[in-house]
């Protein structure tokens, strides 16, 4: 997991970080405030959760419950898609209506962090009952 989820959440981080720059630089004459600190949100929460993605990956090599800790991974990166990619769109089209697909991808991040609280939660319970 920690290959495929590292690299995942590395390349969302990158990606965070371009699209930064590019809403900074290149949006800054382009877009309103408002779109503007639409799409920064998006990339915000690109970072953050990239970067959940990537501590996920190297803890599932040191605790239990790695299948749960995979699938909380995959909820952060459906999350990502759905979340940032609908502020991006929602952004620099204009179009309304996809700030109504914006909460699913909240929705998921939720998901997703209950889903690696528990995995690590049950894992620190399945060590001490080792003992």
């Amino acid at each position: 997991m920690l290959n495929k989820y590292g690299a995942i959440g590395a390349i969302y981080a990158l990606l965070a970080v371009a699209f930064g720059a590019f809403g900074a630089h290149g949006l800054k004459d382009v877009l309103d405030e408002d779109m503007l600190e639409v799409f920064e949100t998006g990339v915000r929460y690109q970072m953050y959760h990239g970067l959940g993605i990537l501590v996920v990956a190297v803890l599932s090599d040191r605790v239990g419950k790695a299948d749960v800790l995979r699938r909380g991974a995959m909820l952060l990166h459906i999350g990502i898609i759905v979340f940032s990619g609908s502020l991006y769109v929602l952004s620099l089209s204009g179009t309304k209506w996809l700030g109504a697909i914006t909460p699913i991808g909240g929705v998921c991040f939720l998901a997703g962090w209950a889903m690696i609280a528990w995995a690590l939660w049950s894992s620190r319970s399945d060590s001490r009952s080792v003992k």
